[in-house]
């Protein structure tokens, strides 16, 4: 397991500073320090909070390098109060998302994420959706949403109305919009609830489709969510917010990569011997999808989560079986623990859901991430446009024309 502390001389190596000025750094609070283990009990030092004063002093002594690397893992591009990534946890807004995945519902981590607290209530909606019609039957689920998306957008008068209040109502819409589209024999009742009766999935599973879209709401500036704040800064209605969230999620680099990992588990099921299998991909030049996460390098704790309630609910399931080994087999290959894609992956396995419906728990999980973001960039009122470093062909050096 990675450490998230380093000794006194490996944080004031990686700062290139002396130990007084380690210490300086902590008495001003930039740093945080603990005893360590005993006997010595010698203090140690936050790695994230070493590896944040690393990065402002490059940016002092080579600003254009820090702007070259602003859109790569690791680096801050914007402000958010939302979700914080810290060592191997996540927070929604302050709340250990864990906790809130064992004890919270849907509408209730919904609603924290956009509006800062847990009790606003989920307007009853009456109106039922009409049918897309079946030449969009089969099509997949994010192509049916976002269609339905485009045409209650046009029936929705308010829909660039970017107030708090009305972003919050559309986003219930759209919420409900989605599970419809997902599970079209859905019921009312809460959002897990309703997935879980269209999918004909009985009270356990209800619990792990309910975890599952709270753990995946949302995940800090991913590539979706901040898709999803450069459509709202430019003014863009919620509706517009969410489909360009569809839009990119469906990438293999995102959550495309769920639909990957859930045809890897369908293909090698009856597979013998799946680690001989997972080795011939990597001989073959694929990769094994679904394990480690560049921010957890201790694991996903997401993906922990959800395989342990799989576990609890459903010891005996055969598919769990397969999941196991599949898991055990990849993360010894790999050098990875299985991520949150896998474990998407695995509950629609178990709960045998329709296929691909990992990802679209991801795409309805996410929404949620999605809306929290559009509101706290439409109240910014500030449109997010990043300047363009132009390494092409200098003006001016046109050949002669012949």
């Amino acid at each position: 397991m990675t450490d998230t502390t380093l000794s006194a001389a490996e944080a004031a190596r990686a700062l290139g500073v002396t130990r007084p000025t380690l210490y300086a750094y902590v008495s001003r609070g930039l740093i945080r320090s603990q005893p360590g283990p005993r006997p010595s009990r010698a203090r140690r030092y936050a790695r994230e909070d070493v590896e944040r004063l690393r990065r402002r002093s490059e940016e002092r002594r080579d600003p254009d390098t820090v702007a070259a690397n602003a859109l790569q893992w690791g680096v801050p591009v914007l402000e958010s109060s939302i979700t914080l990534i810290s060592g191997d946890g996540l927070f929604y807004r302050g709340r250990d998302v864990l906790g809130l995945a064992r004890e919270a519902s849907v509408e209730e981590v919904a609603s924290l994420l956009w509006t800062g607290r847990t009790d606003g209530a989920r307007p009853a909606l009456a109106e039922r959706r009409q049918s897309l019609g079946t030449q969009w039957a089969r099509l997949p689920f994010l192509s049916r949403a976002q269609a339905a998306l485009a045409r209650s957008a046009a029936g929705d008068a308010r829909a660039f109305d970017r107030r708090p209040q009305n972003v919050v109502r559309i986003g219930w819409r759209i919420l409900d919009l989605l599970v419809r589209v997902a599970a079209p024999r859905a019921l009312g009742g809460t959002i897990d609830g309703a997935l879980a009766h269209g999918w004909r999935v009985s009270g356990a599973g209800q619990d792990v489709i309910r975890a599952a879209l709270i753990l995946i709401a949302d995940h800090e500036l991913n590539v979706s969510a901040f898709t999803a704040r450069c459509i709202a800064s430019a003014g863009s209605s919620p509706y517009a917010v969410v489909g360009g969230g569809l839009a990119a999620i469906e990438g293999v680099k995102h959550g495309g990569s769920t639909a990957r990992v859930e045809s890897q588990l369908a293909a090698l099921r009856r597979t013998r011997s799946l680690r001989a299998a997972l080795a011939e991909r990597l001989r073959q030049g694929s990769r094994i999808e679904g394990f480690g996460h560049p921010l957890y390098p201790s694991g996903d704790p997401r993906a922990a989560m959800l395989l342990a309630l799989l576990g609890d609910h459903f010891a005996r399931s055969a598919e769990l079986r397969v999941v196991r080994d599949y898991a055990r087999a990849g993360a010894a290959l790999a050098g990875d623990a299985p991520n949150v894609d896998f474990a998407l992956a695995s509950v629609a396995r178990v709960l045998g859901l329709p296929a691909s419906s990992g990802l679209t728990l991801f795409a309805i999980g996410r929404t949620m991430g999605w809306l929290g973001h559009a509101i706290e960039q439409y109240a910014l009122d500030q449109i997010i446009r990043p300047r363009a470093r132009y390494v092409g062909e200098a003006p001016g050096r046109d050949p002669p024309l012949s």
